[in-house]
C-alpha cells in the first residue's frame, strides 16, 4: 500500500508521496513512487503512482523513454494541455495491464492508479487522478485535494483546514499532517516522504523535499501537531455522561 496526495490551489501544486512498498511483513522495503518530468519553459509534469509496483514502473518507464520522439501523440513533451498528458497516462496503463494483467492475477492485483500534475505552458497548474481502468477526473475549487492509496487517514484534516485560498506553504504544512496521521494509523505507508511544492509559471521542481523518519522538521512537526491536540482535547467540555441526575431520553 502507499499514500499520495495532490493538492492543487491557485497559489500552486502540492504533490507527495510516501516511500514504502512490502510484499508481506518480512519483505519492506523503500521506493520513490514520484517521478519528474521537466521541458524547461515549457512543461512540467509529476507522476505519483499506487497501486502494484511493476505496473506503476512499467508504466513510468515507458512514457519517459518516449520523451522526445518521432511520435507526437506519445512524447509527453508534445502534448499540448495538461488534459492530453492525462490521456496518454490513461492510455499506457491500460497497455501495460492489457499485457501483463492476465499473468499478474493468479498471484495479486495487478491494478495501479496515478495523480498526474503540472503545468503546460499557457494554461494553469492542473492535477488528475488516473483510475486503473484508465479514466480520470480533475481536481476543482471545489475538490481541490486528490489522493489514491491508504487515504482515508490522512482526509479528515484536508477536509478541516485546505481551503481554496490557504498558502503554498500552509498546504504543504497539512500535506505533512495528513502524512502523519496516515502513517501513525497505518503500517503500510511509511517515510521518507517526498514533496514537490509547484509554484504557477515557475516551470520548475526545484522546490522538491525529501523528510526522513529522523528528519529533525519532520520530527518537531509531529511533535508539535500531537501536543496541540492533546491540548484541544483537554480544553473542550466533558460530556454529562457522569450526571446522574440528568434524565435520560430516548
Amino acid at each position: 500500500m502507499t499514500y499520495c496526495l495532490g493538492i492543487a490551489l491557485p497559489a500552486g501544486l502540492v504533490l507527495a508521496s510516501d516511500s514504502r512498498t512490502n510484499a508481506g511483513v518480512d519483505q519492506i522495503a523503500t521506493v520513490r513512487k514520484l517521478s519528474l518530468f521537466e521541458n524547461t519553459g515549457k512543461s512540467v509534469i509529476a507522476l505519483l503512482g499506487a497501486g502494484n509496483l511493476a505496473t506503476t514502473q512499467a508504466v513510468g518507464t515507458i512514457i519517459r523513454q518516449n520523451l522526445e520522439t518521432a511520435d507526437p501523440v506519445r512524447d509527453l513533451f508534445a502534448l499540448g494541455s495538461m488534459f492530453e498528458v492525462a490521456q496518454l497516462v490513461g492510455t499506457v496503463l491500460r497497455e501495460v495491464l492489457a499485457r501483463d494483467g492476465d499473468f499478474v492475477r493468479p498471484f495479486g492485483d495487478p491494478g495501479a492508479s496515478f495523480l498526474v500534475a503540472g503545468q503546460v505552458v499557457g494554461e494553469p497548474p492542473r492535477l488528475f487522478q488516473i483510475y486503473t481502468a484508465g479514466n480520470f477526473v480533475e481536481a476543482t475549487p471545489r475538490n481541490c485535494f486528490l489522493q489514491i492509496g491508504e487515504t482515508k487517514y490522512g482526509k479528515p484534516i484536508l477536509d478541516r483546514a485546505l481551503l481554496d485560498d490557504t498558502s503554498l506553504g500552509e498546504a504543504a504544512k497539512l500535506a505533512l499532517l495528513s502524512f502523519d496521521a496516515t502513517i501513525r494509523s497505518n503500517l503500510s505507508v511509511g517515510p521518507p516522504i517526498d514533496m514537490v511544492c509547484y509554484e504557477p509559471d515557475s516551470f520548475s521542481f526545484t522546490n522538491l523535499s525529501k523528510f526522513a523518519a529522523n528528519d529533525p522538521f519532520w520530527m518537531e512537526l509531529r511533535r508539535g501537531y500531537s501536543d496541540g491536540l492533546l491540548e484541544v482535547v483537554r480544553r473542550l467540555p466533558v460530556p454529562p455522561l457522569a450526571n446522574r441526575d440528568r434524565p435520560m431520553r430516548e
